[in-house]
């Protein structure tokens, strides 16, 4: 067995100091919870009736109550290509849980925004917040007490986070997280990037956008590119949350339905009525949490679970805050080029290897916790196998010993980066992420005049105008959850890229977020504190040079002390009116900051 790297080693151990307090409140929760709890045999004939009214064929499975009667909770839309799957899944989950002796009903549905949709539209104004209204869902259909177990059928950005952090409420229950799979591939994800800087530069018009964008998002399915929705994915992997090897099988496969029927049958097996109970929240430790982070380091994931993970700990009583994410990047090599941190993309990245070799590689390398207890197996290495079909039958093969492609996949001793390309800068300006994977070294620190901006619309006219041609750091400011939600800037990352590639020293510094798909332009994000509430950013003016380095873990404003500490806060504009922002005003008045996972509802608990 190899011995646990020593600074994941150190941090296991920080954060489980840390975190002494609140979890322990937390297992004592759930132990509540599963002894006095809501649940079938304490409910009134009354209310039992209501909740099988209309089971249908499986009333009488109900009423005996001899059986597990799985709960499941659906983000499913048909707007959403990656979600568009899970309409005929609660059908399919019926059928398989009947084929065990189990039953299972819809608890219930939450939302489940497409952040591709609304990128640089209103609506991304309400997109960080879904994550609370998702995870409020998720306790609204659980809260019934006529479950016994869960499955959670969510891929996308908030959608993940949102479902684990509701369902980790009720950790009493065993669940299991079944998603649906990507999209097969369409046009190259590096062309689809070019065609936008064509059009960010007025070379091509929207007819061609359009083409290339529609040759890219092309079917049902998780988007292609290495963004949030297929982090959640790889984050579920290594937490042992998935059953194993689930991920990136493509939709509408034989496959995919036999993986979805082992994860229901799998769910029976490990119930409070037997001797393998695994509930959600044993489930989720602190070595857990310290998996979801080196697996995001390891292949370059999203930067936008800077702010998911530690909201999701949170909830299961862990705290974990930036410096965490920064020790751990300082010691897991990047094994993945996975685009936009590669040319390949997550389907040619499972035929690669993909997530079995991952965890196998990790382990080996001693960069995994591989004594938590998972969904299925006796360890985390027993996640690190590749579902097969052997005529109708579900078999599993270890993970290959070699990748198949060392332009995409590689062992930790081989890397493609020595460090897991997300550090912590700081300084005069607060603590920001910045996410190096895909900046080349030669651009990871930058010191050039700012110019200020609140809004991203005025950063793209100020392009279209010409008056960005120069070395500049753009410092979007007011963007963050309490001024308006947090929404992602992804629209900015073209524009800044064509200024770039004309030679010229660029970065951006910003309260607000930047998409999962975020590349090579150096970034500072989830600056905190924010400028709502009297953060240094607003103290910024036009002319004044940044300093932003990953290097040397840096971001400061070069200004003079004096004069720095008595200039006054910029104001921020005033709340945005209609797609609904307004009906969300509370939680932005109550979000606390990035690093704690900007969270209205988890700051309201007390948790």
């Amino acid at each position: 067995m190899t011995d646990l790297h020593p600074v994941i080693a150190a941090v296991t151990e920080r954060v489980v100091t840390r975190s002494r307090d609140t979890r322990r409140a937390y297992l004592d929760l759930i132990d509540r919870e599963r002894e006095a709890g809501v649940h079938r045999p304490m409910l009134a004939c009354g209310n039992l009736a209501h909740g099988f009214a209309a089971s249908g064929e499986d009333k009488k499975a109900i009423i005996a109550g001899r059986a597990m009667n799985i709960g499941i909770v659906t983000a499913y839309n048909d707007m959403l290509s990656a979600h568009q799957p899970y309409g005929r899944y609660p059908e399919q989950i019926k059928l398989f849980a009947r084929e065990v002796g189990a039953t299972a009903q819809v608890a219930g549905g939450t939302p489940a925004m497409c952040d591709g949709v609304t990128q640089g539209q209103r609506g991304m104004e309400l997109s960080l917040f879904s994550r609370d209204a998702i995870a409020l869902s998720t306790a609204v259909g659980l809260s019934h007490g006529m479950f016994e177990g869960a499955t959670l059928l969510g891929i996308c950005d908030k959608i993940v986070p949102g479902l684990m952090i509701g369902a980790l409420r009720f950790g009493h229950l065993p669940m299991i997280l079944i998603p649906a799979g990507p999209m097969p591939s369409g046009l190259a994800n590096k062309e689809k990037q070019r065609i936008r800087q064509l059009y960010a530069e007025g070379k091509v018009g929207r007819a061609e956008l359009l083409e290339s964008e529609s040759a890219s998002y092309h079917g049902a399915g998780t988007c292609t590119f290495y963004g949030t929705a297929n982090s959640n994915q790889m984050m579920m992997d290594v937490m042992g949350l998935h059953m194993p090897g689930a991920s990136f099988i493509n939709p509408g496969t034989k496959l995919r339905q036999a993986v979805t029927r082992a994860a229901v049958h799998r769910l029976t097996e490990i119930g409070w009525g037997g001797n393998d109970y695994r509930p959600l929240g044993r489930c989720v430790d602190e070595k857990a949490i310290v998996n979801a982070i080196v697996g995001l380091l390891a292949t370059g994931g999203s930067t936008n679970h800077a702010i998911h993970i530690p909201a999701m700990a949170r909830a299961a009583g862990i705290v974990v805050d930036w410096e965490d994410f920064d020790q751990l990047s300082g010691a897991v090599p990047l094994i993945a080029r996975v685009y936009p941190n590669g040319s390949g993309d997550v389907n040619h990245f499972h035929a690669a290897g993909g997530m079995s070799y991952v965890i196998a590689s990790l382990i080996d390398a001693g960069m995994l916790h591989d004594d938590i207890l998972t969904v299925s197996g006796a360890s985390l290495r027993d996640h690190a196998r590749d579902p097969k079909l052997s005529g109708d039958d579900l078999v599993y093969e270890d993970a290959v010993a070699d990748s198949l492609d060392d332009t995409m996949l590689r062992k930790p001793a081989n890397p493609f980066q020595p460090d897991g390309g997300m550090r912590l800068v700081k300084g005069n300006l607060g603590r920001a992420t910045f996410k190096t994977s895909a900046v080349t070294p030669e651009r990871r620190t930058i010191e050039a005049p700012a110019r200020v901006f609140s809004d991203q619309d005025d950063v793209i006219a100020a392009f279209k105008a010409g008056e960005l041609e120069k070395d500049v750091v753009v410092v979007v400011r007011f963007q963050g959850p309490r001024a308006n939600g947090m929404p992602e800037l992804h629209k900015l990352t073209p524009p800044l890229g064509v200024l770039q590639d004309r030679g010229f020293k660029v970065a951006l510094v910003t309260d607000g977020r930047m998409s999962g798909a975020s590349g090579k332009v150096p970034a500072a994000i989830h600056l905190s504190p924010e400028g709502v509430g009297g953060g240094p950013i607003g103290r910024i003016r036009d002319g004044d040079v940044i300093r932003l380095s990953a290097e040397d873990g840096v971001l400061e404003a070069l200004v003079d002390p004096a004069e720095w500490n008595s200039r006054e806060e910029a104001h921020p504009p005033a709340a945005g009116l209609g797609t609904g922002r307004e009906l969300f005003a509370f939680m932005r008045h109550g979000a606390d900051g990035a690093e704690q996972g900007a969270s209205a509802m988890l700051a309201a608990a007390g948790l």
